[in-house]
């Protein structure tokens, strides 16, 4: 005989699990805020549903028939299960454990290592697993649990978080310094050879202020055009143009005289550092704490 497995099928077969532990349907009735005729009732209404009569009642003493028993052994595991599940279910919502899937512009992923290393140490049943990719990664395809992301974000159902702001800075190698010089004005720009991040052979623009004088905006141009900034980071160190990168990513490089810095006296608008996720609420511990691991780094290094 096929049986219907309904949510009301179910909560019959849990309750017939508790009476039979409790060993009445008064205790039952009580620790479910039922009547003892309403527990009584879903009990018969099982056994209807069963064919089959799966307890012996007198005003003394419940029993389980020997088909009963074999019937109880089967829902307590269910119900088992059940308890299961929901308390696996609040250890990852409470306790980061898990795999954490996050996703990162290549790049960012160098910070990955400092920022995340105190939660990994901290956290032995967490595992980490990392996509870094400049592409703007689908989070539900991928089951991303977090992304990370520089810059202006394009509209979506995602949730985003800013955690920091990174001044955008503009590098050249003092071996193209020497050969082509620097630019003294925003407009110069537009003669020099500039490294372009784009997914796209697109027209570029860079917009630059500085105190007491109106906005610049010029467009820019280059030869080489890539959707990775450490790329282009290298093509800039190898004397080949003009680059935009993060100050994070430009104080290296310029601490070690590798690279220079490009009309340094004006400024662009600043980068925002975003966690973005696909769901506002909820989230689980493992995600939650690594925003927080990821924003007081980045405040240590504003």
């Amino acid at each position: 005989m096929k049986l219907d497995f309904t949510i009301d099928r179910l909560k019959r077969m849990a309750l017939f699990a508790r009476v039979v532990e409790l060993g009445s349907m008064s205790a039952a009735a009580r620790e479910l805020d039922m009547t003892p005729s309403a527990v009584s009732q879903q009990l018969r209404q099982l056994e209807a549903e069963t064919g089959v009569v799966l307890l012996h009642r007198s005003t003394r003493k419940l029993t389980t028939t020997e088909i009963g028993q074999a019937y109880y052994e089967d829902c307590a595991a269910m119900l088992h299960a059940a308890r299961s599940a929901d308390g696996r279910l609040g250890d990852l919502r409470d306790e980061p454990r898990g795999e954490l899937r996050i996703a990162a512009p290549i790049g960012f992923a160098a910070h990955l290592a400092p920022a995340l290393a105190p939660l990994m140490r901290a956290c032995p049943e967490l595992s980490l697993r990392i996509f870094a990719d400049d592409r703007q990664i689908d989070l539900i395809a991928e089951r991303i649990d977090l992304a990370i992301r520089v810059g202006r974000l394009a509209d979506s159902n995602l949730i985003a978080r800013r955690m920091a702001e990174w001044r955008h800075l503009l590098l050249a190698s003092p071996a193209y310094a020497q050969a082509h010089g620097l630019p003294r004005t925003p407009e110069e720009l537009a003669g020099h050879s500039m490294l372009i991040l784009s997914v796209m052979n697109q027209p570029e623009y860079v917009e630059m202020h500085r105190d007491g004088e109106p906005s610049r905006r010029v467009r820019i141009g280059g030869r080489i055009v890539g959707n990775n900034a450490e790329t282009l980071k290298q093509m800039m160190l190898q004397g080949l143009g003009i680059v935009r990168l993060p100050e994070p990513d430009a104080a290296p490089v310029l601490a070690d005289g590798r690279a220079v810095q490009v009309l340094p006296e004006w400024t662009m608008a600043p980068l925002g550092v975003y966690a973005v996720t696909a769901q506002r609420d909820s989230q689980p511990a493992k995600v939650r704490m690594a925003i927080a691991a990821l924003q007081a780094y980045l405040e240590t290094e504003r």
